[in-house]
């Protein structure tokens, strides 16, 4: 039998590229032999993540259509035209037994080139809202691997399969794991520490709330790890100089800050909420208003309504930031039963069943 050849694309943001190098990598673990492709937008951070994750990947002249009239939005029919003829130009030489797509632009074309051409496709959706490329393919896709009920409003249910979403292996913490993390980042083992996560490329008000409460957090006896995210990494970055204040513009090792968070204040991405519920920590969720059908306090509201974290949205900040917070720091029980909680949301096993279904079209 020939080895086994797949295409994976998603990308434009953390929350679509990680999810496929996890899927990739569990591929690898089921058919060790297998040839994997990654195509991803050329000018995206999937062009950087993808190779340091060891996989190869080819670049679409691809971008997402913005709310307003600009010149991408002008080159947007040029660029779908592109895009489709290099997808169809992969496809044919690689060759792929299934394609995969976790979400961002790129994908629409690569998997629209698979299908026309015969090769099944599967999409997998993180939102409890889908975007705009995954309800586009969904006519053509076989399966349609789904981490929240009531996608049928969007998709042809014979489809869908509840599975999860996929995160990656390695934020599964260890048991030295906290050790480790207080060495690496130069944490005091005596006191509290907040983890901050603003998402790949971080968020203006998350950073801006951090900013201004530091010096009480500071007066809590409160450490902090703050991923800011690479656009606000110079802005920020000088809030490092304080003592017990790391500022990160990427974190590499997830695993790590995870063991070392005793509270996470974190967007509700799907990434992030499916890797939280894994982790188990007590969790702030301060939602993105600036996104579709306002998913991610739809996201959000899914684990507080199981009394699995807390919900501040960003219009509560400057008068409930601090009493929340403080009642939780001091509140163990509190903070015992949201990790609980939380933790019994998790689908551990989210990536080997989306392999399964990739598996059962093979």
């Amino acid at each position: 039998m020939s080895k086994q050849k797949f295409i994976l694309s998603g990308g434009g943001t953390g929350g679509h590229i990680y999810p496929a190098i996890a899927i990739a990598d569990e591929l690898k673990v089921r058919y060790p032999d297998c040839e994997i492709l990654f195509v991803g937008a050329s000018d995206k951070m999937e062009m950087q993540k993808v190779p340091q994750a060891g996989y190869k990947i080819e670049g679409l002249w691809i971008s997402g259509i913005q709310r307003r009239l600009t010149f991408d939005n002008a080159m947007f029919p040029l660029k779908l035209i592109s895009s489709l003829w290099k997808s169809r130009s992969i496809v044919k030489s690689f060759k792929p037994d299934v394609v995969i797509g976790t979400g961002g632009f790129a994908s629409g074309p690569l998997l629209r080139a698979a299908a026309a051409n015969g090769v099944p496709t599967v999409i997998q959706e993180q939102n409890s809202y889908p975007g705009i490329t995954n309800k586009w393919l969904a006519k053509t896709a076989h399966k349609i691997c789904v981490a929240y009920e009531g996608l049928e409003r969007f998709f042809p249910k014979e489809k869908i399969v509840f599975t999860g979403n996929p995160v990656r292996s390695d934020i599964i913490l260890e048991e030295n794991s906290r050790a480790e993390a207080i060495n690496r980042f130069q944490l005091n083992p005596d006191k509290k520490t907040l983890l901050v996560l603003g998402g790949s490329l971080g968020s203006r008000r998350i950073n801006q709330l951090i900013a201004k409460e530091l010096s009480w957090l500071q007066a809590q006896n409160v450490q902090v790890i703050w991923q800011c995210g690479k656009f606000y990494f110079e802005e920020y970055q000088h809030y490092g100089d304080k003592d017990d204040v790391k500022v990160l513009s990427f974190i590499d090792r997830m695993d790590l800050v995870y063991a070392a968070a005793d509270v996470v204040i974190s967007r509700s991405g799907a990434s992030s909420v499916s890797e939280l519920c894994i982790v188990g920590k007590p969790v702030i969720f301060i939602p993105s208003p600036n996104v579709a059908e306002d998913h991610q306090t739809k996201n959000a509201q899914a684990v507080v309504d199981k009394g699995g974290a807390i919900l501040l949205k960003e219009a509560q900040l400057n008068t409930q930031f601090q009493p929340v917070f403080e009642d939780l720091l001091n509140n163990a029980d509190k903070q015992r039963k949201l990790s609980e909680n939380i933790a019994k949301l998790a689908k551990v096993n989210a990536t080997k069943d989306i392999v399964e279904e990739v598996a059962k079209l093979l």
